[in-house]
């Protein structure tokens, strides 16, 4: 039997950076890992450029039912310390829009500097390790099929459901209710929607339009581009909003949210303007979305034959276009799960068990979950932080 002072169960983002912080207390740790590669999640993050973190990165851009309990972990590591971790290492970066930081080059860089940060602190990684079982006696008992591993701290940093083509699983949850810790409901997140059949039949030639709009839903509103697929809908905007929508919720859209169509409307109105509306608003939108959403919400005529309280009643149907989703797409399409370990569970300061001693978890199987933009990979990191810092 091989005896660790730690063994984390998962090599990715969270799982890597707690194995790095302990390992530089001076405890032997060792990383156990199903996979072929450590990192894999990092590797296809951002399109294969990772992004990172966020430079804006607040509590405010995380979902949980206890939404102050990654407060302890952002306070303590922040953008700004993975950020010199990467100059440490050379690794160029750029920012684009809205805080978002990328590697210039490749998710390689991110990958090879973890592993150098881990050899340096003396980790040791086992992959193509498939765990059997885990339980607790005096200390923890792995059971994997490259052996039997002890260890006195565990850490179970396995990722969520999302992006099972790689790998992902419940086990992170398996082994929560194992020890008895309570997992909250689960289901994808920044996910495409999925239109009701009859509106597949509306929408199906829209596919591949693109437009920039702002979308509410549950009192939460985003701005970005939407696009329509053969399914539904995807692009930023939507995978947002996807985070807070649920079943039997429509969605708000607004067409055009930099501009007053309704005093558009009267201008041309005023001018005699004989323009059918459809063509009208082709000058703001693609002509397909046009014609599609004149023929679902009102009757096309020129503009001159409509009255005042007709252009005010078309102008808020564009800045309030409702669509009620099927569904959400499943974990092959999610970039990540909502939900997971209940954090009143744990503890906020270490990420430990508060019933099991020497347990901790970490990342995205525990109930917080970010927004779209680096937010999610930085609670990884500041989360497993926190916990190399004590287990």
């Amino acid at each position: 039997m091989t005896k660790k002072d730690v063994i984390i169960i998962g090599a990715g983002a969270s799982g890597l950076m707690c194995a790095i912080e302990s390992g530089k207390r001076g405890r032997s740790v060792l990383v156990l890992d199903h996979a072929s590669k450590i990192g894999r999640k990092i590797h296809i993050s951002g399109g294969g450029s990772c992004n990172f973190t966020n430079i804006n990165t607040s509590h405010k851009n995380f979902i949980s039912n206890n939404l102050h309990f990654c407060k302890s972990a952002l306070s303590r590591f922040k953008p700004r310390d993975f950020i010199a971790m990467l100059e440490k290492h050379g690794v160029e970066y750029e920012e684009r829009e809205e805080g978002q930081l990328f590697c210039a080059r490749s998710s390689e860089d991110i990958i090879r500097m973890l592993e150098n940060e881990c050899n340096d602190a003396g980790v040791k990684m086992m992959i193509n390790c498939k765990i059997l079982g885990v339980k607790k006696i005096d200390h923890f008992i792995i059971s994997t099929d490259n052996g039997i591993f002890e260890c006195e701290s565990l850490v179970i940093a396995t990722g969520g459901l999302a992006y099972p083509q790689i790998g992902a699983s419940g086990l992170g949850y398996m082994m929560a209710e194992q020890f008895g810790l309570e997992v909250t409901e689960t289901r994808p997140a920044l996910v495409p929607f999925i239109f009701s059949r009859e509106d597949s039949k509306i929408f199906g030639e829209l596919s591949g339009i693109s437009i920039d709009a702002s979308i509410k839903c549950r009192n939460v509103n985003f701005r970005g581009s939407v696009l329509f697929t053969h399914r539904g809908l995807s692009g930023p905007a939507i995978l947002q909003v996807s985070s807070y929508w649920k079943e039997g919720d429509a969605i708000v859209i607004d067409l055009l949210p930099d501009i007053d169509i309704f005093r558009f409307f009267v201008e041309k109105q005023q001018n005699k303007c004989k323009i059918e509306m459809h063509n009208l608003l082709c000058e703001f939108l693609p002509a397909r979305l046009a014609k599609n959403w004149c023929d679902l919400n009102i009757e096309s005529k020129p503009v001159n034959q409509y009255n005042e309280k007709e252009l005010r009643k078309i102008a808020l149907q564009v800045h309030n276009w409702e669509i009620r989703p099927r569904s959400t797409e499943d974990y092959k399409t999610a970039e990540v799960t909502l939900g997971g370990i209940d954090t009143n569970e744990l503890s906020s300061k270490t990420m430990e068990s508060v019933k099991v001693k020497g347990l901790y978890f970490t990342g995205e199987v525990v109930d917080v979950t970010g927004q779209l933009g680096g937010y999610n990979l930085h609670w990884a990191w500041a989360s497993g932080f926190v916990a190399g810092q004590y287990a």
